[in-house]
């Protein structure tokens, strides 16, 4: 039978499939047999560990691609969140103040971003998916936003879908009119709409999305529909002059209803603006106040950064468990709903928010530059040969300062960062998105030639944009790459509003650090200890007895997640549609097998 060039070729690759597909195999079990045993921490949690890497390599089809001369690595899955912002004054339009607001709060969100704003008469609505200036970047859009009070909000999808259709604000125009926007993330949210569609629901809502964001304003308004029925069987009393009241009632038992994280941004028709957090106060909520001739006008928003450019200042955070409702002639008034014991996620000191922000009554600056103290002591008991500090940009450069004046080692910004390359993971794939990472940052050989480096991230989640720097610090003359992670390995999901659900993502999911330092292809790792995270924080504000710091311990502060939990959150949640992939890098062949 003759075979066609095409036939022949095919034969070929398949051929040298299968030899690196054996040499991978080999390769693996090799690995596999040096390596120790699981940390305890780790046991009960990856059972199937050894069977995941007992299954790799078996099917050329699950090999990634080679991209350039390196290797794909473990996909990175950045953290994504939500920021929101709320604002009243008395004179002029808010549309331009809340612009500029988003824009401090992009770091937050660039999936879509939306606005909201009113004279309380009517509301002027705007959402689309897309950054903040291409969302609103429109001078006839800009026009249309009319009205002295508006809320808005950048999105990353952590529950439900990316379509504009679930682009917060979310509306119900009954009781009274409510638009609201929401960071974080519910965890009962299925129980929650049971009950909206139960008979103990008013009208059995119809929810148009899955968004638990829409299930969350379906509840406080249902409450707010119970308020003003009890106020009418019990007391008889007048509905119109009882409005805040309702909505205070209906804060209490929302707070009853809700599980997880969530702070809320609301404007309510005949109420004002409403702002509320949940009772351990795991996103955050800053007020900021300005003065104006008609009286104090008001700002509320996830991080204080977004305050300087429209000239507020910092006032205090929303208390964990309160509600604060701004009426519309500016009389601010608030009720604590619930008990509040202030448990803020660590993870937003690390990597979320901005360094200028300060949360919880904690400078996001000086907490870095304590865990860079808190590292650099760790460090000093490796007696690594560096010769230089390099930081990831841009966020580690606050630890990577601190580390370098720690250690007396010349602080050196090696790596140079290309502002005009979108965020890595937000390509449409792979791919992209790995080729991206190199358009994004580039070496320079004039700082590393012939160092011993070490470099600092403030967190690795996945791994592949740190295995793709290492590759380009060893390209341009590194003598030896050190890795430090501001951060504890990361191992378990985030289910408050990040958007890490999945513990097959995780570079650090069944490995020991050693392991993890060999997919990374350095020449050391180190990682950051929970508890000098606990002290960093405790020690800038007393008053906060714990941090949710579940995704490095998976002890989540709410008491509600268990293991069928998290189990049916990678099957069937945000995780589904995540790939579990390879740990072990194939230094010799340069390739990097991964499970489908």
């Amino acid at each position: 039978m003759i075979l066609s060039r095409k036939s022949l070729a095919r034969g070929c690759a398949q051929r040298r499939a299968v030899k690196v597909s054996a040499r991978a195999v080999t390769a693996l079990r090799s690995v596999r047999d040096a390596v120790p045993a699981l940390p305890s921490h780790q046991v009960s949690t990856f059972t199937n560990s050894s069977a995941l890497k007992i299954k790799l390599a078996v099917n050329t089809s699950r090999m990634s691609r080679i991209v350039g001369n390196g290797a794909k690595a473990c996909k990175r899955i950045t953290p994504r969140m939500c920021g929101i912002i709320g604002i009243f004054k008395y004179e002029g339009n808010a549309n331009v103040e809340l612009y500029e607001g988003l824009l401090m709060l992009q770091h937050r969100g660039q999936d879509s971003a939306g606005m909201v704003t009113t004279d309380w008469s009517r509301f002027k609505e705007h959402k689309e998916n897309g950054l903040v200036k291409d969302v609103f970047g429109k001078q006839d859009v800009m026009d249309s936003m009319k009205g002295h009070c508006g809320i808005a909000h950048v999105r990353y999808p952590t529950a439900g879908s990316s379509s504009a259709q679930e682009a917060q604000p979310f509306f119900v125009n009954s009781p009274l009119g409510i638009y609201l926007i929401h960071n974080g993330n519910l965890t009962n949210t299925e129980e929650l709409r049971d009950l909206l569609n139960s008979s103990r629901s008013f009208f059995n809502r119809h929810l148009r999305t899955d968004s638990d964001s829409e299930v969350l304003l379906n509840i406080l308004a249902d409450e707010v529909h119970r308020a003003h029925q009890r106020c009418l069987q019990t007391t008889g009393c007048d509905p119109n002059k009882n409005k805040i009241n309702f909505l205070f009632e209906a804060g209490e038992m929302t707070m009853r209803l809700l599980k997880g994280a969530y702070s809320c941004l609301a404007l309510v028709k005949g109420v004002g603006l409403v702002a509320f957090r949940d009772p351990f106060g795991i996103r955050p909520l800053v007020i900021g106040k300005r003065s104006s001739p008609h009286g104090d006008e008001w700002c509320i928003a996830s991080e204080d950064c977004a305050f300087g450019p429209i000239g507020f200042e910092r006032v205090r955070d929303v208390l964990p468990g309160e509600m604060v409702i701004i009426t519309e002639d500016g009389k601010l008034m608030s009720r604590q709903c619930a008990q509040g014991t202030p448990t803020p996620c660590i993870f937003e000191y690390i990597y979320l928010a901005r360094p200028d922000s300060v949360l919880n009554g904690i400078p996001v600056y000086n907490f870095q530059l304590k865990l860079g103290t808190a590292l650099a002591n760790r460090i000093k008991e490796r007696q690594w040969d560096l010769d230089i500090v390099c930081p990831v940009p841009d966020g580690s450069r606050p630890a990577a300062i601190q580390i370098a004046a720690e250690l007396g080692l010349p602080y050196r910004e090696g790596l140079v960062k290309n502002r005009y390359v979108g965020r890595t993971f937000i390509m449409p794939d792979q791919r992209l998105r790995e080729m991206s990472v190199r358009r994004k940052l580039n070496a320079m050989p004039a700082v590393f030639e012939g160092k011993s480096v070490l470099l600092i991230d403030d967190s690795i989640v996945r791994g592949t944009t740190m295995t793709q720097i290492v590759d380009m610090l060893r390209r341009a003359g590194a003598r030896k790459v050190y890795l430090a992670s501001a951060s504890p390995p990361v191992v378990y999901p985030n289910v408050y509003g990040v958007d890490m659900p999945s513990r097959k993502e995780f570079v650090a999911n069944g490995l020991t650090i050693d392991q993890v330092c060999q997919v990374l292809r350095a020449d050391g790792l180190i990682y950051q200890e929970v508890d000098d995270l606990i002290t960093s924080g405790k020690e800038l504000n007393p008053d906060i007895k714990d941090f949710d710091a579940s995704c490095f311990t998976g002890r989540y502060v709410t008491g509600d997640i268990d293991e069928a939990y998290l189990q049916k959150l990678e099957l069937s949640g945000r995780g589904a549609n995540r790939r579990a992939t390879q740990k072990v890098s194939l230094l010799n062949e340069r390739v990097m097998v991964a499970t489908a």
